[in-house]
């Protein structure tokens, strides 16, 4: 408890604020680590003042949830947060799966509801253990730095017609074991999701049995995978944070914006190392709303910038999700121009 109060008053410092300033948001689902997080945040408000509520999402994908939702939401108001509010998501699978399309459904919810509540922002109970099968799971789809620097201890979200929202996460160097310590000296019966042994979910299966198999002291590497893990995810995030930072000035300062393009000149993106040229391509697309490119359609991308040598090239267009497209363009004889067009869906 000690230490989730030092963390959160660490991000209260961070993001500006003082006793008596707008509440910070606790997401909570009435598990043991978000309803740890809760205890520390009632604990934090009663020893310096500073103002914490919470915001509870039924995802409605169990019989129970409505339950568990009313629940928790009776323990945090017990606590003293306020406001506590409440919402039923409706959650629409896509391309990316159940998961992902719940992850974004509760996002989503946390800008509207820190819009309403002109809350500072929203700290969500990730934890040492969520850090360590993230990176994996990131590993495993192989796209690079980002997947080391795993879960990110600050960051915003964005949701089109509101402002952008800070996300927190204080428990990242916390345990799982460490979050149910805090429920057990706060006195506080959490819910054990049945998701959570759902072999069908890749994350359980990383849980329940890769991370099991790589700590093993006998037939694995040992329990040091598990802090090395969680290591490396902070050292990533470090390097992530002045590539993103360098990426943002050099698309800045060579992008040309227009309604349905962006063009950048092609012999000053030639000289970017790979590494930039991607980001900076990443922000052209995202500036459009669309997702993030894949590490295949960002390869095709560098085709374009950097044609092969003694080989014809296509000028493109590369099609990325979103209805946006990448192509080179001729000004006079010569290609000059990347382009970054989004077109009209219905196109």
């Amino acid at each position: 408890m000690h230490a989730g109060v030092g963390k959160l008053k660490a991000l209260a410092q961070r993001w500006g604020l003082e006793p008596g300033a707008s509440p910070i948001l606790v997401a909570v689902s009435g598990g043991a680590d978000s309803l740890a997080l809760a205890a520390a945040a009632a604990e934090t408000q009663r020893v310096t003042g500073l103002s914490f509520g919470a915001v509870i999402l039924d995802h409605k994908l169990q019989n129970v949830t409505a339950e568990v939702t009313q629940r928790a939401a009776q323990i945090c108001k017990a606590f003293g947060l306020a406001p506590v509010l409440t919402d039923a998501l409706q959650v629409t699978e896509q391309g990316d799966g159940l998961e992902a399309a719940a992850r974004k459904a509760r996002y989503d919810a946390f800008v509207r509801m820190t819009d309403t509540t002109h809350a500072a922002g929203v700290v969500t109970a990730h934890t040492a253990d969520d850090q360590a099968e993230q990176v994996l799971l990131g590993l495993a789809r192989g796209s690079g730095l980002r997947s080391l620097a795993g879960i990110r201890e600050f960051r915003e979200h964005a949701l089109a017609g509101y402002k952008p929202i800070n996300i927190g996460r204080p428990f990242l160097e916390l345990t799982r074991n460490d979050t149910e310590t805090i429920c057990g000296w706060a006195g506080i019966q959490y819910f054990q999701d049945p998701m959570n042994d759902d072999p069908s979910i890749s994350r359980i299966r990383v849980r329940q049995h890769l991370l099991p198999v790589l700590t093993d002291p006998r037939t694995g590497l040992g329990p040091g995978v598990f802090s090395g893990l969680v290591t490396t995810a902070a050292l990533a995030a470090d390097d992530m944070d002045v590539l993103e930072e360098f990426a943002a000035e050099t698309y800045r300062a060579l992008a040309v914006e227009e309604t349905t393009q962006i063009h950048f000149p092609l012999r000053e993106v030639q000289v970017l190392k790979p590494a930039i040229l991607r980001r900076v391509v990443a922000l052209a697309v995202q500036h459009f709303d669309a997702p993030q490119p894949s590490a295949e359609r960002l390869a095709a991308i560098q085709n374009l910038v950097f044609p092969p040598i003694g080989r014809a090239s296509s000028a493109g267009p590369v099609q990325l999700e979103g209805h946006v497209s990448v192509y080179r363009e001729k000004v006079t004889q010569e290609y000059a121009k990347l382009l970054v067009i989004r077109s009209d869906s219905s196109d």
